[in-house]
């Protein structure tokens, strides 16, 4: 049976379990609940705290697990990301008060305080950095005022909280990080589970992504029309009963829909539906 961690709580939580449910897996009904198992699809689900999974992970007590990237390298467990899922995207970034430094090549006999303290450690060794960290859980605006650090470093959004603590963002970004499955360094994908799991996360990553569109086109027009929905591969043409239209299917980005259906209508193409993709293989 294959042994996944899932987050239990915070921003990872939520999208990962609705994740998983498109999949076609069983997801928990009560928040207590720390172990699942899901018999129909051999899979047992761990139910952990976000900052632990790449350590059990790593430690090749659970097969593949669902954290952030930044948590992944905080924790410098034994552990790789394996594949991207998209969601809870964040900047990891430095930031101090204005005319401290400008870039972490400033940051010499400086403390920095974060929550990421492997991270940030890491980061400045590879800038040949010599400044202290300090690791603080919560939030760290506060660092600075308080005299416990000259930087701080910590997961940016739209930096209004940074601005509101009198700060500014400095250099270049620490990491950009999102959720990501992980698996045990080395290990890779060979397991015909493990294998099976990331075809059905690729899947709903790509039905996210894509609609199905349908039209009725002049056949004198197909060959345009298809430039504008070529496809994954190619799209399907069949037929009508009304001789000189053709019907065409292929999947366009849905980002795109509303645009192409305009260029469709406008090159003559009529019954123009589009319809959500619930699961996919490719």
């Amino acid at each position: 049976m294959l042994r996944i961690a899932v987050p239990n709580k915070g921003s990872l939580s939520e999208p990962a379990s609705a994740m998983l449910h498109e999949a076609g897996y069983k997801q928990r009904k009560d928040r207590r609940e720390l172990v699942l198992v899901d018999n129909d699809n051999e899979v047992e689900f761990f139910f952990l705290r976000p900052r632990d999974i790449a350590v059990y992970v790593g430690s090749g007590r659970l097969d593949i697990g669902i954290t952030g990237r930044d948590l992944l390298l905080d924790s410098g467990a034994d552990a790789e990301e394996i594949l991207q899922l998209g969601f809870a995207g964040s900047t990891f970034r430095y930031a101090t008060r204005p005319g401290t430094a400008k870039d972490v090549s400033e940051f010499g006999g400086m403390t920095v305080a974060t929550s990421f303290a492997g991270l940030v450690a890491k980061h400045l060794g590879e800038n040949g950095v010599d400044a202290s960290v300090v690791r603080l859980d919560g939030a760290v605006e506060t660092a600075i005022q308080l005299g416990v650090a000259e930087i701080i470093a910590d997961v940016v959004e739209t930096g209004t909280t940074l601005r509101n603590a009198g700060l500014e963002i400095i250099g270049e970004p620490i990491l950009e990080s999102e959720a990501v499955v992980i698996r045990r360094t080395g290990e890779g994908t060979e397991d015909a589970k493990v294998r099976q799991f990331l075809r059905r996360m690729q899947g709903v990553l790509v039905a996210r992504r894509y609609v199905m569109m349908d039209y009725d086109i002049r056949v004198e027009h197909v060959e345009r029309a298809v430039s504008l929905t070529p496809g994954l591969e190619s799209p399907t043409v069949s037929p009508l009963h009304h001789e000189g239209w053709v019907a065409v299917r292929s999947m366009v980005p849905s980002r795109d829909a509303q645009r192409i259906m305009d260029e469709l209508y406008d090159l003559g193409a009529r019954a123009i539906l589009t319809t959500g993709i619930h699961a996919c293989r490719l």
